[in-house]
């Protein structure tokens, strides 16, 4: 029996502030005073092999760094259970980063200098300050993986780590 997959996304991220009495004339509870956003907080929603977009497989590893670089290579990913995964063909999506607390330096994550992954744009780079983290959920809009199209490169100091999760299908 084949594996089965699924993702299940939800991002929500709401703000509360209780404004002074001056800037809430008339409100005197602080009940009254309190004002709330909740920006573009994104419902759960559920992804697997037959809905659109499509997620088939996935990694969740820890990438340190040796002398202050690495490669993802899409093609060669250590998934679950110790099973390899081959990203040919597919395309990323979702990509999650998370930088450690306990780095005492930045980490870049940006399109491989060699065999580049673009699904993300041509000139994809961001940099996650230690305890940063940052999520991309590409809705199928990237590009297939394959042989010239598949590497994120990773640089900072020295042997820091990377968080990273990688849902393609």
């Amino acid at each position: 029996m084949p594996n089965s997959s699924s993702l299940a996304y939800a991002v929500t991220a709401t703000f509360t502030e209780i404004l002074a009495a001056a800037q809430a004339p008339g409100a005197a509870s602080e009940a009254a005073r309190t004002v709330t956003q909740a920006g573009f907080n994104t419902a759960q929603r559920t992804l697997k092999s037959d809905s659109s977009p499509p997620v088939t497989c996935g990694a969740l590893f820890q990438q340190a760094l040796t002398a202050g670089a690495a490669t993802i290579d899409l093609t060669a990913l250590d998934g679950l259970n110790d099973k390899a995964v081959n990203g040919t063909g597919l395309r990323v999506q979702l990509l999650r980063l998370k930088a450690p607390s306990s780095n005492a330096n930045p980490i870049t994550v940006a399109k491989g200098s060699s065999n580049g992954y673009d699904g993300f744009g041509s000139v994809f780079s961001v940099t996650l300050q230690p305890g940063a983290e940052v999520t991309i959920l590409t809705n199928d809009a990237g590009s297939d993986i394959g042989a010239g199209n598949k590497t994120l490169d990773l640089t900072g100091i020295g042997s820091q780590a990377l968080d990273v999760e990688i849902i393609m299908g």
